[in-house]
């Protein structure tokens, strides 16, 4: 019985990262080609929104960028044990923290595919008011912020129910 539902468990779990990988594949494979056949790096501009097309070299909202080789790959390196830990966090992980977990995960593999494939991520959704622009990002990134905020959350729901 225990077999049955670890098993289950895991094909969920699979699932859910491959949803993240293959939405976050597609989005990126799309805007990419759309600014091919534009020809430009505007793709689409509203007034909250804008996709462009940039290439991120540094980690999160294009933190970190380096245009040394060896300074890349050291931080591709770490990016990759910093997602072997979240790995096996999701392996121990039970309950409700799985997911935010998976979240993570999920978005966290769709950006080194690109780091290791394409030696930067691309970067297209760029939201702003009049002349504030938030960093521009993708759907794994998305996935990986949505996912901390609810491990930020089930962190201070438990602590909150600790203390009651």
């Amino acid at each position: 019985m225990i077999i049955n539902n670890s098993g289950k468990n895991f094909l969920i779990s699979l699932i859910i990262v491959l949803l993240i990988f293959i939405l976050d594949r597609f989005s990126k494979l799309y805007v990419i080609n759309l600014h091919d056949k534009l020809s430009s790096s505007l793709i689409y501009s509203s007034k909250f929104l804008n996709i462009s097309l940039i290439w991120n070299e540094g980690i999160a909202f294009g933190l970190f960028s380096f245009s040394k080789t060896i300074m890349y790959d050291l931080l591709t390196l770490f990016i990759s044990l910093v997602i072997l830990v979240i790995f096996i966090m999701l392996i121990k992980s039970k309950d409700l923290g799985k997911y935010p977990l998976l979240m993570i995960f999920g978005g966290a593999i769709g950006n080194l595919y690109d780091r290791v494939f394409y030696k930067a991520v691309p970067d297209f959704i760029d939201l702003h008011v009049n002349n504030f622009h938030w960093f521009i990002f993708n759907v794994a990134d998305i996935f990986i912020t949505v996912g901390v905020i609810f491990m930020i959350l089930i962190e201070i729901i438990a602590n909150k129910k600790k203390h009651e």
